[in-house]
């Protein structure tokens, strides 16, 4: 595989440059296999000699590593017989001038500054830009090569309202530059995050039901994808273990992973290993259709692909996302919240507390309390916990706001009950 980008991103603080990088890197990686053995090496010297060293290195290497029977590659039906054209390269993205980068990111912290007295400082608004071209050639017969680029613009002011101060944070990154959000709403959205924050306090301990915003809701599709990729599965670390074809969460829940999708940024014409990328139906209706694998957990699985092999300089294939997102239901946002006489709007979650195996779930979180169906007070310093199994299956309402801002993407979703530890 080789692999070739050149990075741009600038830091601005208080309209002042903080920190600008440029960089290009260029590198290729070579796994070998060799009777059931596996290496990789990667090299930046892609002169003749230095590829013959990385050629020598890695067979070394492979000569010396145990036997894995699964590890083999794809067979030459699996793999992809054309390189479509996803639309992922903007060569208006290529044409930016470093001033245009350095004008958006303070744009964006301008827009968050003056949108209202509370907001009094800030930790500074950036704007980076990659654009990179893969390829990768395997002895199985595939060589195929796809360009890419990607734009991205964030700001963090800081709102202060007596003694309390509060980040807000926003940002959008994407493919195509007429795709991204406008430095100035990055900006105003930002500001209205750290505003809304303020005077948050705790709740009594308590059960009620949950409103997760949709970064919210994003954050727990990244956890679902580690009990659902193929090396959890076949090494037994997750919930979903036998669970294919079993009824594991609410019929208003589809789950789809697809890496087919035009211009966004998950996509790729074909996977690590040479397949063609594809649009996957992990949950459909409530129901558990199928797990994330590449070419070596299928094989664990006696299973096929779905296209998720991810890859890069060095190491095996690991499983990988394309764009994995829950599918829009009819709500709006605030039908959801009216819907609720008590409960807890989450909209942002801290630290770690997801245990895989079990369904184990406990977060830091901080929104809004609501009352009679409306937002009442914000909400800080408390805890929300809970077993995933039960939070799949008690899901009682699903918004219409689905939006790319990245890999993952997920709508607002509202959760019959779960535990609220404050004071």
């Amino acid at each position: 595989i080789a692999m070739e980008t050149t990075d741009f991103s600038v830091e601005v603080r208080l309209g002042q440059i903080e920190k600008l990088q440029e960089a290009a890197s260029r590198g290729v990686g070579l796994r070998v296999l060799y009777e059931g053995r596996q290496a990789s090496c990667s090299t930046s010297d892609v002169s003749a000699e230095g590829i013959e060293e990385l050629i020598s290195n890695a067979v070394e290497m492979a000569k010396r590593t145990s036997v894995d029977e699964a590890a083999v590659l794809p067979a030459g039906e699996e793999l992809a017989r054309e390189i479509n054209d996803l639309g992922l390269f903007d060569p208006a993205i290529v044409e930016l001038s470093p001033e245009r980068k350095i004008e958006m990111a303070r744009t964006a912290e301008d827009a968050a500054r003056s949108f209202d007295p509370r907001i009094v400082n800030s930790e500074g608004g950036s704007c980076s830009t990659t654009i990179g071209k893969t390829t990768l050639v395997t002895s199985a017969g595939f060589a195929g090569e796809y360009p890419g680029t990607r734009c991205g613009v964030v700001t963090a002011p800081i709102a202060k309202d007596g003694d309390q101060m509060q980040v807000g944070y926003w940002g959008d990154g994407q493919r195509m530059l007429a795709a991204l959000d406008s430095p100035e709403e990055i900006g105003r959205e930002a500001a209205r995050r750290g505003i809304r924050k303020l005077g948050g306090r705790k709740v009594a301990t308590q059960e009620a039901p949950i409103v997760f915003e949709f970064g919210a809701t994003e954050e727990l599709l990244g956890d679902f994808f580690e009990a659902v990729e193929g090396g959890a599965i076949f090494r037994r670390s997750s919930f979903l273990v036998g669970q294919l074809g079993e009824q594991i969460a609410s019929p208003l829940l589809t789950i789809v992973d697809d890496g087919t999708m035009r211009g966004a940024v998950g996509s790729k014409p074909f996977d690590g290993e040479g397949l063609p990328t594809r649009r996957t139906v992990v949950v459909e209706d409530g129901v558990l259709k199928s797990y994330l694998l590449n070419s070596y957990t299928a094989r664990k699985l006696n299973l096929r692909s779905t296209g998720n092999a991810a890859r890069g300089l060095t190491g095996a294939p690991s499983v990988g996302i394309g764009n994995f997102f829950a599918a829009p239901g009819v709500y709006a946002p605030d039908e959801i919240i009216a819907s609720v006489k008590e409960g807890f709007y989450v909209t942002e979650m801290i630290g770690f507390g997801f245990n895989a195996v079990t369904g184990d779930y406990s977060r830091g979180a901080s929104g809004w309390w609501i009352e009679n169906g409306k937002l009442a007070f914000p909400v800080e310093e408390v805890t929300i916990a809970g077993n995933f199994k039960d939070m799949l299956k008690g899901i009682e309402m699903i918004g219409n706001d689905l939006r790319f801002r990245g890999k993952i993407a997920a709508p607002t979703i509202k959760v019959d009950r779960m535990m609220v530890s404050g004071e």
